[in-house]
């Protein structure tokens, strides 16, 4: 069913240039047609009109009656004879044309010259009369079937032209609409390729004088290649999501099912191992609750639409170095910070604050500083985060937001390897970019930078 669509597409293609060339070409061939009668016919009218001005002017136009009576020569003028306007008027015996009312007129001086074609003999003439003067008519003739024979050639000939025209405009018409269809034919049978290997891996390849071209058609390939990488990508992030999400769920989901198939045999437990194994149970249900809330707003790839307000930057930031003082009071946490504001959701804000905190906190060592800085200028805001511990690879840096990406360093810390993901995922809802970098002096700085004056004020 396909195939036919397509073969049709391309048929009414062919036809509809086809048919608007030869539409031009047979016009065109008419119109030569036309003009080639008409100059031919001209012609032998000019020349009829001269003989007959040779015809008074050597005075053999005295009287009337036949001047010329062989009407079937060739040669010009074959006929030739004065009438009289009136008709009883002597002298008018084997008169060779003949003579109507419109001849008596003309003698008579109410109409002017004419031709007229008439036959004798079998044979096509062309005939003109003019008027003579004292009540007299000129009738001269010459025989125009070699003229009209001439017209009929012209005529086959152009018309052969024309039905090779039309081949040969049904034949360019149709290799062109291939031509141009070629891009589209490769598309559809790509787009049907994927629908039947559901591989979006699969890309259209135009050779490089059609790429180069920059039509409508290379355009159009051009997106839906773009779109096809996309589309892979999509699905690529989605399996590694599934994937990565049933790793990290697996070893929670097994300390969860080992707890509570050891709480119910709690007859068996002392009432320490009991209170041990509640509290295990109710910290992996925390874990297993935040990672799949985690999960459902990175699987999102958006933020979700709230109230967005200005918000005191350097304050926010504060109130999250005193919870993470909390969380983490091994590790001093000093913060230095400008007063800002910026327009922004606190409470995404202040998430993606204590996921570089715990972040930073994590990979620091006992006693291990984290410094907070934030300054404001001109054209943009840099907040930094900093710790002292064994910093980022330079292997591992391209991947530190990527989705459960965890360094060999962080393999043996509690996490799942989201934090970082979601911290980017809400910058970049705010307008804000999320970087980490490799001081000289060890350790690891994130920077959060959001561009542009509208974020920037003084309290």
């Amino acid at each position: 069913m396909k195939s036919r669509v397509k073969t049709r597409l391309r048929t009414r293609l062919a036809l509809v240039t086809s048919a608007a060339v030869a539409v031009v070409a047979l016009g065109a061939l008419a119109a030569a047609y036309v003009v080639i009668r008409y100059e031919i016919r001209n012609q032998l009218d000019l020349q009829l009109k001269q003989q007959s001005g040779a015809i008074a002017q050597q005075g053999r136009q005295n009287g009337t009656g036949v001047l010329y009576a062989e009407c079937a020569w060739l040669a010009a003028p074959a006929c030739a004879q004065v009438v009289p306007a009136d008709p009883a008027a002597p002298g008018q015996g084997g008169l060779v044309l003949p003579v109507t009312g419109a001849t008596r007129r003309v003698a008579a001086g109410t109409l002017g010259p004419h031709y007229s074609d008439i036959v004798r003999g079998g044979r096509s003439l062309r005939m003109y009369t003019t008027p003579l003067g004292g009540g007299r008519a000129l009738q001269v003739a010459v025989r125009s079937d070699t003229v009209e024979k001439g017209v009929e050639q012209a005529g086959l000939l152009l018309g052969a032209v024309g039905g090779v025209g039309v081949l040969l405009a049904a034949g360019l018409g149709y290799f062109s609409s291939r031509t141009a269809l070629r891009p589209v034919t490769r598309l559809t049978a790509t787009a049907e390729r994927i629908a039947a290997t559901r591989d979006p891996a699969h890309r259209i390849e135009l050779p490089p004088h059609e790429a180069a071209r920059g039509d409508e058609i290379t355009r159009l390939t051009d997106s839906f290649n773009t779109m096809l990488g996309e589309l892979e990508d999509a699905v690529a992030a989605q399996r590694r999501l599934v994937a990565d999400a049933s790793h990290e769920l697996r070893t929670p989901l097994t300390a969860l099912r080992t707890n509570a198939e050891l709480l119910a045999r709690a007859e068996r437990l002392t009432p320490a191992q009991r209170d041990r194994a509640a509290s295990a149970l109710g910290r992996q249900l925390r874990e297993v609750t935040g990672l799949v809330n985690d999960l459902i707003e990175l699987a999102r790839d958006e933020e979700p639409q709230q109230l967005v307000e200005p918000v005191r930057l350097d304050l926010l930031t504060e109130r999250c170095a005193a919870d993470a003082r909390g969380h983490w009071s091994d590790n001093p946490f000093t913060v230095d910070a400008d007063e800002v504001t910026v327009d922004g959701v606190p409470a995404r804000l202040a998430r993606l604050l204590a996921n570089l905190l715990d972040n930073a906190a994590k990979f620091s060592p006992p006693g291990g500083a984290v410094e907070v800085r934030l300054t404001g200028t001109t054209g943009h805001i840099d907040l930094t985060v900093r710790d002292h511990g064994p910093g980022i690879s330079a292997e591992d840096l391209p991947y530190v937001f990527d989705r459960f990406y965890r360094s060999r360093q962080a393999r043996a810390l509690p996490g799942s390897g989201l934090g970082l993901a979601m911290a980017r995922q809400i910058a970049r809802a705010h307008g804000a970019e999320l970087t980490a970098e490799r001081p000289l002096d060890g350790g690891a700085l994130f920077r959060l930078r959001f561009d542009g004056p509208q974020h920037f004020g003084r309290a």
